[in-house]
């Protein structure tokens, strides 16, 4: 792994994404973390955030296929997967794959289709393959869902099962910008006669290899491990909590603090970069108590709380012989 090498593709990757969406920078790196986590994404906001502008702006920027499926109250599982089809020329039935067969797949305002079109994404997420009518296909890859979802307190809405949040890296949210950045979406407009942004590709099928596979070389010290298992044991035993983090969180919160090292062209991890994605890793995959709820106490800031009382070790990184980044003390 050339660690430079990684950082300046991450670094042209986010300034390319960065000319059609007004987003804050630790938004679009906690994204881009999830995607070389090898993981998905789950997005909270109001409509009209830029959400879908930024899902397909990511793809377009890696060089990827992209697919929209609009989740809606009366969307099947069918609509989603794909379904065989009689072909009356064969006389055989044949399988016509569904909007999930792409390698960037936006499944927007998730949170309105119903569970069991909801579901019908764990497999896809998990396993990298669908399974119709007793076949098993297999999904492109790289395979990533970006999903975007209502605030829970909007109408017609179905809150997403613990199991299908647990499946997403990270959780985060665009939110809506400063005067500045609302300024300047004013002034892009301006400027062009079409409506949307665009972008153009910055990767091709080696980049997008190089940026998944980067991470699996980083190193992470002994204390640092501890220091992650701490965390998310700490989840579980707070009173606000009543149900903690998995260890399938844990090991995400590994996965995605790698990436994020590898993205600032380090081949070692250091607390703070744990500290940078322990919310957006962690926060959804907690289920509050009832009198939490009652007192409006948010999951981010339990996280918060927990990572403010957590000692950080002291971490003396020291490179491997074939290593070409200089020994550093964090």
């Amino acid at each position: 792994m050339d660690p430079t090498a990684v950082r300046a593709q991450c670094t042209t990757l986010l300034e390319e994404v960065s000319r059609a969406v007004i987003v804050d920078d630790e938004v679009l790196r906690t994204i881009l973390a999830g995607f070389q986590a090898g993981g998905h994404v789950l997005l909270e906001d109001a409509p009209g955030t830029g959400k879908t502008l930024t899902a397909r702006c990511f793809a377009t920027a890696l060089g990827l296929s992209y697919s929209r499926i609009q989740f809606t109250p009366d969307l099947l599982p069918s609509d989603v997967t794909g379904t065989h089809v009689y072909k009356e020329a064969d006389g055989d039935f044949e399988f016509q794959p569904g909007p999930v067969f792409a390698n960037v797949v936006l499944a927007d305002e998730i949170n309105r289709a119903s569970p069991k079109t909801q579901a019908a994404l764990l497999e896809a997420m998990e396993e990298g393959q669908v399974t119709v009518d007793g076949e098993t296909h297999l999904l492109p890859e790289p395979f990533f869902v970006i999903a975007t979802q209502n605030p829970v307190e909007q109408e017609g809405t179905f809150p997403l099962p613990e199991a299908q949040k647990d499946r997403f890296v990270v959780k985060t949210s665009l939110g809506f910008p400063g005067m500045e950045g609302e300024l300047e979406l004013i002034d892009r407009r301006a400027s062009r006669t079409k409506q949307a942004p665009s972008v153009e590709p910055v990767c091709d099928g080696d980049d997008v290899r190089r940026l998944r596979t980067a991470p699996e070389a980083v190193h992470v010290e002994d204390d640092v491990r501890r220091y992650i298992a701490t965390l998310t044991r700490a989840t579980r035993t707070d009173d606000r909590v009543d149900g903690g983090v998995s260890p399938r969180g844990t090991q995400r919160l590994f996965e995605a603090a790698r990436a994020v090292a590898v993205g600032d062209g380090r081949e070692y991890v250091t607390p703070e970069d744990v500290k940078f994605v322990a919310a957006p890793v962690l926060a959804h995959r907690l289920v509050l108590t009832a009198d939490a709820r009652v007192d409006s106490v948010e999951k981010a800031d339990v996280v918060a709380d927990i990572t403010e009382e957590t000692q950080v070790p002291t971490v003396n990184y020291t490179a491997p012989a074939s290593a070409t980044a200089p020994n550093r003390a964090d």
